[in-house]
C-alpha cells in the first residue's frame, strides 16, 4: 500500500542500503540536504508532506533503483523483505584527518567533505538525520579532552552557541579544535582545550566555517 509513512520508510531503506543518512541520500540526489529529513515530512498542523515525484526520481537516478525496487520497498515486498520493515545498519560517515581538512579543495561551501573515495566510520547513533562526518586528531594540541588517534564526529549544520566545542577552519586552511568564547559580527574569540597552547582571536571574514563537535570516540 503506498501510504505516507511507507514511501518516507522507502526512502528511509534507500539511504540505509547506500549507508547514507536521508539528509546524504538528498544530497547524492543533487537536492537540499534537509529534504527528507524528519521534520519535513509532516507540516506545521500535523498534516502528512510527501516526497515529490520529482525528488523520488533524482534518488533513483542517483542509486541506481529502479522502479520495481522502490515498490517493494514500499509494499515491504521482497526488496525490502516480506513482512519485513527495512532494516537500517549502522551508518557510515566519511573520515578525514585534520592534515585532509586543512588542505585546498576537499570541502563545499557548506563545510562538508566533496567529492567521493573517503575512509568511513560507523555512526554510535545511525537516527540522527543531522548531516555529519568524521575527523581524526593528530597530535598533542586538543589533550587532555582529545587524544592523537581520537575521532570526533562533527555537523556543520548544527547551531553553534558560547561553550561548544567546534571544529574551526580558517581561509588560510588552518584546522582547529576549540571552544568557542565568544562570537561578534566582527571577531570570534577561541579557547584551547590545551591550556598549553594559546587561545585565538579571528576577525570573522577569516573563518571560513565552523563546525559543531557532536561525539567524540574516547
Amino acid at each position: 500500500m503506498f501510504s505516507h509513512e511507507r514511501v518516507w520508510a522507502a526512502i528511509d531503506a534507500i539511504a540505509a542500503r547506500h549507508k547514507m543518512t536521508p539528509s546524504g541520500l538528498a544530497r547524492r540526489a543533487g537536492l537540499d540536504p534537509t529534504t527528507f529529513n524528519k521534520s519535513k515530512r509532516l507540516a506545521g498542523d500535523g498534516r502528512p508532506r510527501w516526497p515529490s515525484t520529482e525528488s523520488i526520481a533524482k534518488v533513483m537516478q542517483a542509486t541506481g533503483t529502479s522502479v520495481e525496487e522502490f515498490t517493494g520497498f514500499v509494499t515491504g515486498g521482497a526488496a525490502s523483505g516480506v513482512g519485513k520493515s527495512p532494516t537500517v545498519p549502522a551508518l557510515g560517515v566519511p573520515l578525514l584527518g585534520f592534515a585532509e581538512a586543512g588542505g585546498g579543495g576537499f570541502f563545499d561551501d557548506a563545510g562538508f567533505p566533496a567529492g567521493q573515495g573517503w575512509d568511513e566510520i560507523a555512526l554510535p547513533s545511525p537516527s540522527a538525520d543531522e548531516p555529519v562526518y568524521a575527523l581524526e586528531v593528530s597530535g598533542e594540541s586538543m589533550m587532555p579532552l582529545y587524544r592523537d588517534g581520537d575521532v570526533i564526529i562533527v555537523s556543520p549544520s548544527a547551531a553553534v552557541r558560547r561553550g561548544d566545542r567546534v571544529v574551526v577552519r580558517t581561509r588560510a586552511g588552518e584546522v582547529m579544535a576549540k571552544v568557542l568564547q565568544r562570537r561578534t559580527a566582527r571577531t570570534i574569540d577561541l579557547a584551547s582545550l590545551n591550556p598549553a597552547y594559546p587561545d585565538r582571536q579571528f576577525r570573522v571574514d577569516e573563518i571560513e566555517w565552523i563546525a559543531r563537535i557532536l561525539w567524540a570516540s574516547q
